[in-house]
């Protein structure tokens, strides 16, 4: 067992959970790892798509508050909302792979994420009120934001397992892939979307979801607009498309 690992190569980023006989369960340590691969990430300019995959039966369990207890007196929490919030905030897009179940605060980790990709026996599972906690704000904010008001009540409220093909249904994931083809989809969706202009691609990306959570800031999506109006990387997507051929962006 081990701590999440982090790879990074032709501008993708790949987190890969390391707790497979945990269900990989987010401990104090994984999610202080986890905040550094998420920092080390939005401080790589190259990096246009992070993704995040997992070992073993399930994608992850949530979180372990178990493992609060094996903290030195006096020592960091790392509060598992702040993480999520890293994540939905990190400049790439990003991309979870869910091979299996997903339960409790690991739903909000996803849908932090701007695809899900899962497989047909994939779960999900959201105990909070089964196990009387009240869940914090970031996470109410992206279920209603991501899913809708009447699919988060239904998860919240009823604390009822969803399969694949309802998850598909309410939003939590993007599609639905074969389990021998998992692997296969996302590395094709992550080079679909590496190939793009990074600086529209990642200012829309930025864009869209501070329209969901109502929060744009107008002045700096019309400056991200004029960047991208001024850059280098219109002139040569343009000229490509005239040429018929693959452009060159160069995030410029």
């Amino acid at each position: 067992m081990g701590t999440p690992s982090l790879h990074i190569e032709n501008r993708i980023a790949t987190i890969s959970l390391e707790r497979p006989e945990k269900a990989n369960s987010l401990t104090q340590e994984d999610l202080r790892q986890l905040r550094q691969c998420i920092a080390q990430i939005d401080a790589d300019p190259e990096v246009l798509v992070a993704r995040i995959v997992a070992r073993g039966r399930h994608f992850c369990g949530g979180y372990d508050i178990s493992s609060l207890a094996e903290l030195s007196p006096g020592a960091e929490v790392i509060e598992f909302g702040d993480v999520v919030d890293a994540l939905e905030n990190i400049r790439p897009v990003t991309i979870a792979a869910i091979h299996g179940g997903v339960y409790g605060g690991a739903t909000d980790l996803c849908l932090a994420c701007d695809f899900r990709v899962g497989v047909a026996h994939a779960e999900m599972f959201m105990p909070a009120a089964l196990l009387g906690v009240h869940y914090y704000q970031g996470g109410l904010q992206r279920y209603v934001s991501r899913l809708g008001l009447n699919a988060a009540k239904r998860l919240f409220l009823t604390a009822e397992k969803i399969d694949a093909q309802t998850m598909l249904v309410l939003g939590f994931l993007t599609e639905i892939v074969e389990p021998d083809s998992l692997a296969e989809r996302v590395d094709a969706l992550s080079q679909t979307i590496a190939r793009l202009a990074p600086i529209p691609l990642l200012g829309m990306k930025k864009h869209l979801n501070r329209i969901a959570s109502g929060t744009l800031d107008v002045d700096q999506l019309e400056h991200d607009i004029a960047r991208a109006q001024q850059s280098l990387d219109l002139r040569e997507g343009t000229l490509a498309w005239k040429e018929k051929r693959a452009p060159r962006f160069a995030g410029k």
